[in-house]
């Protein structure tokens, strides 16, 4: 039984940190393109299998650019650890242990002020890109830094003492360390990858008028008071009913559980426009589809 038990832990616990991770830049991006588009997404009452489809699409393209590179670093670095192996290359593998560990510290060292303050130390042009160079900096030196201990750990017996040294603990726990590091660097890095391509699909929205949002027509009791550009009442008088004010041009962006979201499709991200209704029967908003 408790086999069987420990055995399922191995397989939940993985998916556990997957489906966590999975929900978390989910949130971020749902968060990223609402409050973009001037929308509460605290407001919005997701479902946790929403904000997981979220971000499927989001971290996708990062995390195939960083398995391929991931692949083409374990191999370059498999290649280069077997070569250094040899008995004819001891001199170089010492060498090689020096240089990859200081010049990886160094790369850790540097970036690490500009992962802290989100400031870089060197010019670079322009761009949303240019953000995530220091994480990448970071993740680079910690993995050059790990294949050193890597190469230090792997030395032969004639090397070695058969016991465990103290120094060689060090190094394990060094290794451990720029392990962490290097998923720190990561994990923040993709964080902000998300925060910006939900960002930048909310702008893309506007730019092209909200054409992913239905069109909606709001029939109201009353008058409406908006800012909202290129949106006009009409007063269909009292024979139309209770929902006398007809308001044409708005586009729906968001639906909470108590109020709806609109905006007008000549609106664009600087104006900020959003326009809150409440669900209740002073309005009835009428859907007609993108």
């Amino acid at each position: 039984m408790f086999g069987s038990l420990e055995k399922a832990a191995y397989i939940l616990a993985p998916g556990t940190v997957v489906v966590g991770l999975l929900y978390y830049f989910g949130s971020v991006y749902t968060k990223a393109y609402y409050t973009a588009l001037g929308v509460l997404p605290e407001d919005l009452g997701f479902s946790v299998q929403s904000i997981l489809a979220n971000s499927a699409s989001a971290i996708f393209f990062p995390l195939w650019i960083l398995l391929m590179c991931g692949l083409i670093v374990l191999l370059v670095l498999g290649w280069v650890g077997h070569r250094l192996a040899l008995p004819a290359h001891a001199a170089r593998r010492r060498t090689a242990i020096r240089w990859l560990g200081a010049v990886g510290l160094l790369m850790v060292l540097l970036s690490s002020p500009v992962f802290f303050s989100d400031r870089l130390l060197f010019p670079l042009p322009g761009g949303w890109p240019r953000q995530f160079v220091p994480c990448l900096v970071m993740a680079l030196g910690a993995t050059l830094a790990f294949f050193a201990v890597q190469l230090r750990l792997g030395q032969g017996p004639e090397v070695r003492s058969p016991q465990v040294r103290t120094g060689d603990r060090l190094w394990l726990a060094g290794g451990a360390l720029l392990i962490g590091v290097l998923t720190m660097s990561l994990f923040f890095d993709m964080a902000r990858y998300v925060k910006a391509v939900g960002r930048g699909n909310a702008i893309a929205e506007t730019k092209g008028g909200y054409r992913g949002s239905p069109w909606v027509v709001v029939h109201s009791r009353m008058p409406l008071p908006h800012h909202a550009k290129n949106i006009t009442p009409f007063d269909l008088g009292s024979r139309s009913g209770p929902y006398r004010y007809e308001y044409r041009g708005f586009r729906i962006v968001a639906k909470s559980p108590t109020r709806y979201y609109l905006v007008s499709s000549s609106s664009r991200y600087a104006d900020r426009d959003v326009v809150v209704l409440p669900d209740n029967d002073n309005v009835w908003v009428e859907i007609r589809g993108s």
